[in-house]
């Protein structure tokens, strides 16, 4: 990689609230990053922290009874002690009431009135609090109300100093041009060439109508000034690595990836790359702005009672999976929705069905074969086509994780899991063993294991607790070492004997949090018992049951891996039916009459896989196959395009 250090940071989060899926969203993305970037080898620095100054959070403080800087104390440690229960990797907490922050911001405003860029004028326009931003009449809505958040804004007339943004104009649209990558998706840098093109006016950078916020510097002689609080919260990743202090990381600047949500987009692509312009700095390489979150379909509010709280959805789920769903769930840029049932079907399907159940079933392979042993030393013999496909994959990734399209480098990650199970069910390890074919089998299980090693490690920045014990499960370590090795140079693993471990993701049947649904929600009239009891058990003519009876069910793709006729029989077949686990399952099916022995074999059926075991003419049935029949027959139901044994149907 050429980049030789990555520089991480966040936005720094305002302290008038407690945290939302949204804050969650964009540090488990910076975590992301961080975590890559330090296993491939590079000098990394991640930054996160609370915006702390501004009229809002005055106003804030004082309708709750407290002190400004004891209300900003305690909001901005729900977001620290959040992120530590989370295990974000982060190298620095910045706090913009730190002593050294303002000393920092107070350097760069005496950096940029002497370079010519700040000047002292009066300034009257409609102020919108909330978003502590001036708008001019053009933008408001009916001549009132903010364009952003649509609250009321105040007219204020007032002594400030002003930043000539203004001049700035030209060298930004000429630097968008210069690097069509500044900002991330691209889709957002024509919204922010197509503002700029509309005309630049000077920035007021400065309010004499509150307190709360950086004094100028002492030489500027202006005591009853504070600094703007856009100008002092974005000078936040400057003065984290000393800018105007010590400089003692200055020479990480500047920032790989800056990620942001896109309500502040034009802050961080037009204000903050004029502010570094004018102080000398280079630009950071890249600006990346996601989307917002909406909770099933409508947007969060407080009066909804429908706002997400992080650390109930990891406590209830696992936070691992709720990182995954998070990252794989909406393309960066887009907005993305959250429903309990969309996490259920990540975790039972994505992780459940094809990594956990991949884990398992070398488990059970290797257990059952070999004791529990590993050797990749033939895997090449045997399965260099499927090697080269992984490796094929794997090549991809790095690339799609910079460029912040990290729904596809989940997507392409997942190939190599795809490829290991059709490994399985093509070459059959319990065939391979009952032919006498042993180093084959062994190879195979040196294959999935190294599949899953490769796979963990290029995942472990996303999921790392959980790639950790699949690693632990392979004794290896996933570090800088074990990327080289197992990535890059494209090496397997070790003999080794497999750690029994319990299944990963066990299969979820119903939503975990009920109580997340919309506190203003209206209950249902309450039925009489016998109207209650009629809607429970029909509906014109059709039995009625609840989603946690249906999610109840477990219904799965299997492979048909043998074949035959039940003795003395009119209408079984005994089939053993390969559905992604250790050993195919025996299923007694009465189809006969419809499919001969010959019509099953290699076929993919749909299975109930989690019906009691039972026995028809003295041989166990573990399992019903789905099938629909009429006047005209019976056909069975089969998916319409090869899936992987196993895979979860709903």
């Amino acid at each position: 990689m050429s980049c030789e250090k990555a520089y991480i940071t966040t936005p720094i989060y305002y302290v008038n609230d407690i945290a939302h899926i949204g804050h969650a969203y964009t540090t488990i993305i910076a975590d992301t990053l961080a975590r890559y970037s330090r296993m491939s080898g590079l000098e990394t620095f991640f930054l996160t922290g609370t915006d702390e100054h501004g009229q809002k959070i005055e106003e804030a403080a004082k309708s709750r009874g407290k002190t400004t800087q004891t209300y900003a104390d305690e909001i901005s440690a729900t977001f620290k002690d959040l992120w530590d229960d989370f295990d974000i990797s982060y190298d620095k907490f910045i706090r913009t009431t730190d002593a050294d922050h303002m000393k920092g911001v107070q350097k760069a405003f005496s950096t940029m009135h002497k370079n010519g860029d700040i000047y002292k004028d009066t300034y009257k326009g409609h102020y919108c609090i909330s978003c502590e931003t001036f708008f001019p009449s053009i933008q408001l809505v009916d001549d009132e109300f903010c364009p952003e958040c649509g609250k009321s804004t105040t007219v204020v007339e007032e002594e400030s100093y002003f930043f000539r943004l203004s001049d700035y104009q030209d060298k930004l649209l000429q630097y968008y041009e210069d690097h069509p990558d500044f900002i991330l998706p691209r889709s957002k840098r024509n919204e922010v060439i197509r503002f700029v093109e509309g005309g630049l006016t000077d920035l007021s950078i400065t309010r004499t109508s509150f307190d709360w916020g950086v004094k100028l510097p002492e030489e500027m002689n202006d005591p009853k000034h504070v600094m703007y609080v856009w100008l002092d919260a974005l000078m936040n990743y400057v003065t984290a690595l000393g800018y105007g202090t010590d400089d003692a990381n200055m020479d990480l600047w500047p920032a790989r990836v800056q990620l942001i949500g896109k309500d502040i987009l034009r802050f961080h692509a037009i204000y903050w790359p004029a502010f570094l312009i004018s102080l000398d700095l280079p630009l950071p390489k890249h600006i990346a702005a996601h989307g917002w979150w909406t909770r099933d379909g409508e947007k969060m509010s407080k009066s909804k009672g429908n706002v997400v709280n992080p650390r109930e959805v990891a406590d209830a789920y696992g936070l691992d999976n709720f990182r995954y769903f998070m990252l794989r769930e909406v393309p960066f840029g887009g907005d993305g929705d959250f429903s309990q049932k969309a996490l259920i079907d990540r975790i039972n399907s994505d992780l459940g069905n094809d990594l956990g159940n991949l884990l398992n079933r070398l488990i059970g392979m290797s257990g059952k074969y070999f004791e529990g042993s590993v050797d990749s030393v033939n895997v090449a013999k045997y399965y260099q086509a499927e090697l080269d496909e992984v490796h094929a994959s794997l090549d991809k990734l790095e690339p799609l994780l910079f460029e912040m399209q990290i729904h596809k480098y989940l997507e392409e990650l997942w190939r190599p899991l795809t490829v290991a199970n059709k490994a399985i069910d093509m070459y059959q390890p319990w065939t391979l063993m009952k032919e006498g074919r042993e180093e084959e089998a062994m190879a195979l299980n040196g294959l999935i294991a190294a599949i899953l090693a490769k796979v963990s490690v290029m995942l472990y920045p996303v999921m790392p607790a959980v790639c950790t014990k699949i690693s632990n499960a392979l004794h290896f370590s996933i570090d800088n070492d074990s990327w080289n090795a197992l990535v890059k140079e494209r090496k397997l693993l070790e003999p080794f004997v497999l750690e029994k471990i319990d299944p990963l993701f066990p299969r979820i049947e119903a939503p975990l949090l009920e109580q997340m649904e919309p506190v203003d929600k209206k209950p249902e009239p309450k039925a009489s018992k016998k109207e209650e009891g009629k809607k429970e058990t029909k509906e014109e003519g059709i039995a009625l049951i609840g989603i946690d009876q249906f999610f109840q069910t477990s219904l799965k793709v299997g492979t048909v891996v043998q074949a035959e006729e039940v003795p003395k029989s009119k209408k079984l077949l005994l089939l053993q039916v390969d559905v992604g686990e250790d050993a195919p399952r025996q299923v007694v099916a009465g189809i006969k009459e419809w499919y001969s022995a010959n019509d099953m074999m290699n076929t993919q059926v749909c299975v109930v896989a989690n019906l009691k075991p039972a026995k028809l003419m003295g041989l166990k049935s573990e399992g019903m196959l789905l099938a629909a029949k009429d006047e005209n027959g019976l056909c069975m139901i089969r998916p319409e395009k090869p899936k992987t044994a196993g895979t979860t149907i709903g």
